[in-house]
This record gives structure tokens, sequence and C-alpha cells, in this order.
């Protein structure tokens, strides 16, 4: 048996309300909450996202930028171009004071300009783009998933055939078959409808398939059970029961879409089917690159490496939210 505790004569026993009461109140956290002190844990996610906001307020201020610095994205400097060679004068491809990053060959046009106009156009496409295939895959993901059946059946069968289907032959096939002026829009405003309408709508069931198998175990929980006691309709359950839990792998995804949408846009425009010239676009600019990489390769440093970093610092931060929201994942 073991040994009564002994109480020293005159002392009582403190009570458990005693101890608390100094304690002070437990103050309690969301999951968002814990999500955010995991993700401030991981640096290099938190570096990612540094560096995604600085290029998303470098595209924002691209006009600002370039007329602080005195550049166009647009004008040639031909007087800086040798005649015989056409190449940039001076050593590493132009590099001035006037000129930061260089400048191109043949036409002179400024490297500095067109990479910040760029980043313009391949956000503007990639955020696009992955909205229209999150809008669309959640909402097919979700009815499949929750209603079964052969709504579930016809949904994924249509999935199928999308992710089946030659995307960048369609993309190419597309953009030679359209006239100038559709719907009343033309120019460079039709080319980026046109990318981001190809690269939404037929990306979306990658996303669907994620979303569809997380409401598959989602309409199985006690809390879907329980509003279906309560007597909660279909729309009720959607909306405010299944999709605000499904909010953490929409956004997980769609962090790691970006950079596909960012690289999708740089190829069609290498291709000559993406942003017309002379609009910036970095696909564009490292296809005048493989053309004079022989006798100016320092030209195809900038745009490269700007589509390196911008894809490297949204999967950095796409791997840190996923870990961030789901520690399970790892």
């Amino acid at each position: 048996m073991s040994t009564p505790l002994e109480v020293e004569p005159g002392a009582s026993a403190a009570q458990p309300e005693a101890i608390l009461k100094g304690a002070g109140k437990i103050e309690g956290r969301s999951l968002w909450q814990i999500s955010w002190m995991r993700l401030k844990r991981d640096k290099v996610a938190l570096a990612g996202g540094a560096f995604v906001a600085f290029l998303v307020v470098v595209a924002i201020l691209a006009p600002l930028l370039c007329k602080l610095l005195g550049v166009t994205p647009n004008d040639f400097h031909q007087d800086l171009v040798d005649p015989s060679l056409q190449t940039p004068i001076g050593k590493w491809g132009g590099i001035s004071a006037d000129h930061p990053l260089g400048i191109e060959p043949v036409n002179g046009r400024d490297i500095f300009a067109r990479i910040v106009y760029g980043a313009r156009i391949s956000l503007l496409i990639a955020f696009l783009a992955t909205l229209v295939s999150v809008v669309i895959g959640t909402v097919m993901g979700v009815v499949a998933g929750y209603f079964g059946g052969w709504v579930d059946t016809l949904i994924s069968r249509v999935m199928d055939i999308f992710l089946a289907f030659p995307l960048l032959l369609f993309a190419l096939a597309l953009v030679g078959a359209l006239p100038d002026k559709l719907l009343g829009i033309q120019g460079d405003a039709l080319r980026v409808a046109l990318v981001i309408f190809i690269i939404g709508f037929f990306s979306w069931p990658y996303i669907g398939r994620i979303i569809r198998g997380q409401t598959l175990s989602l309409r199985e929980r006690e809390f879907v059970d329980a509003a279906r006691s309560l007597g909660a309709r279909r729309p009720y359950i959607l909306f405010t029961e299944l999709l605000p839990n499904l909010i953490a792998p929409i956004l997980v995804y769609a962090t790691l879409l970006i950079p596909t949408n960012v690289l999708f846009e740089a190829g069609l425009s290498y291709l000559g089917v993406g942003i017309r010239p002379p609009t910036a676009s970095w696909g564009d600019m490292l296809s005048i690159a493989a053309n004079w990489y022989q006798v100016d390769p320092m030209y195809m440093v900038p745009p490269g490496l700007a589509i390196f970093l911008t894809v490297l610092a949204f999967n950095l931060f796409g791997d840190g939210l996923r870990d961030a929201l789901d520690p399970r994942s790892r």
C-alpha cells in the first residue's frame, strides 16, 4: 500500500479553484490562428510569400517605376545597338545607369521596363485563369462529391475528357482560327481574354477532382448528419457546412496552380500564340533571346530568371501553406 501524503500541522490542502485563480484567463485559438503560427515558423515559405507580394507590388507600380527610371517598354534605342552585329554596344548586354538590365538586340528596347510590364501580363493572366478554374472546379467537385450517383458519374467522365484534351494543340488551333475582333474585343484585350479562357476553362478538372475527394469524405462527417437531422436543405449544407471546410485545400491548390499558369502563358507567348508583340511578355522575350543566344547570351538571363524566381516563390509559399493548414500531410 502507498504511504498517505503527510500534511504539515496548520496547513490546509489547496483547492483547485485557488490554484486556477491566479493562472489567468486561457484564451482559445481558432484553426486559422494556429495555421498562421505554423506558417510563421516556416521561414522559407515566408520568404516565398514576401517575394510574391513584392512581385505583385512591382507589377502594379510598373508605370511609376519606369517613369522614375526614365525608361519605357516599347521605345527603340538603336543608337545603342552595334549596326554590324545588331547587339548592344558595351559589355553585359548594354547594362548602364540608364538601362539597369541592359537593352534588347536589334531594336534596343529597355529590358527592365519590359520585365516589369511583362510581370503585369503574366500575373494578370495567371491569377484570373486560376480564379476561373477554381470557381468551376469547386462547384463541379462539390456537386459531384455530395450528390453522388449519376451526377457524380457524369461530372467525373466530363473531367476525364477535359484531362485527356490536348490543351496546347487546342490553343494553337483556336488562336489561328479566331478573328482579330470578337464580341467587341480586339487587340491585346482579346489575346488576354483568350489565354485566360483556354487556361481557366480547361484546367478546372485538376482542382475539381481534389474537391470531389474532399467532399466525399466530409459528407459522411457528424456535422453534416446533424444538419440533415435538423432539416437543413441541400443548398444550406453545401454552402454553410461543406464549403467553409474546403477553403484550406482550395487556397493551397490555388497557390500551386498559379505558377503552372505562369509557365503555360510564357509557353504560349514563346510559341507566338500568346500576347502579341510589341506588348511585353516574358515568353516573347525568351523567344527573341533564343534567336540571339549565340551572339548575346545575356539577354536570356533576365526573363528566364524572372520566370524561375516567380514559379519558385509560388511553389515554396504553396508548400508552406499546405503544411500549415494540414500538418498531417507532411
